[in-house]
């Protein structure tokens, strides 16, 4: 009976299959590179924040791979020092987790200057007396349009479809006793304010000057 010397095994030698050259294989900061400038470029042209396992399947990268390179740009996005000490430029927006997702944001120091702009060259935004009407749905929901009404003292029957049509708000629920329509806030809102939760809305005591009928509870 003879044992063949394994060494003379050259299957156990020299590797031949793919996995087997994964394992072995280090690092490759020209691929990670490539894949980082594939996520920004999603990123930059999505309108709502990417979950981890679609930007995945987007670039056709394993998740663990997707996610190292969401925090290599968030740090690249801040400016962080790199691993040899030379410090990056520090840039005008973020990426940001935001709604279960990552999205490309102004960065909060700009928020003044964007806002600005924004407001003076986009005709479409919304009027005084929708985001009157969407700050007391954020602030109470749910709540029927009959509540909002109460509220502010006016009809809001138009406003509250423009903002249904904006995909701001949604219909929550029908009242079993009263039949009344329950409005919601969306997470489109959360995207559109760049939060995660409602619990981050700014306390309104501050914001109210005497006209605190009907946010009492929320003082």
């Amino acid at each position: 009976m003879t044992i063949e010397d394994p060494t003379t095994d050259m299957r156990l030698c020299t590797p031949h299959t793919d996995a087997a050259a994964s394992v072995s294989e280090p690092f490759n900061h020209t691929d990670a590179n490539a894949l980082d400038r594939q996520l920004e470029a999603v990123l930059m042209v999505a309108d709502e924040p990417q979950g981890l396992v679609h930007l995945a399947t987007a670039v056709g990268r394993p998740l663990a791979e997707v996610a190292a390179s969401v925090a290599r740009l968030v740090a690249d996005f801040d400016g962080v020092s790199s691993a040899d000490g030379t410090k990056a430029v520090r840039r005008g927006f973020e990426l940001r987790e935001v709604a279960g997702g990552w999205r490309i944001y102004v960065r909060a120091t700009h928020d003044e200057l964007v806002t600005d702009f924004v407001l003076t060259q986009n005709p479409s935004r919304l009027s005084q007396a929708a985001l009157e009407t969407l700050a007391v749905i954020a602030y109470k929901q749910p709540i029927s349009r009959g509540q909002v009404a109460s509220i502010r003292a006016v009809s809001v029957d138009s406003v509250v479809r423009t903002l249904l049509g904006r995909g701001l708000v949604t219909e929550a629920f029908t009242d079993s006793e009263t039949g009344a329509i329950n409005y919601a806030t969306t997470d489109l809102l959360l995207t559109q304010l760049g939060i995660n939760s409602l619990d981050e809305l700014p306390h309104l005591s501050p914001l109210l000057d005497g006209g605190t009928d009907g946010f009492e509870d929320l003082l």
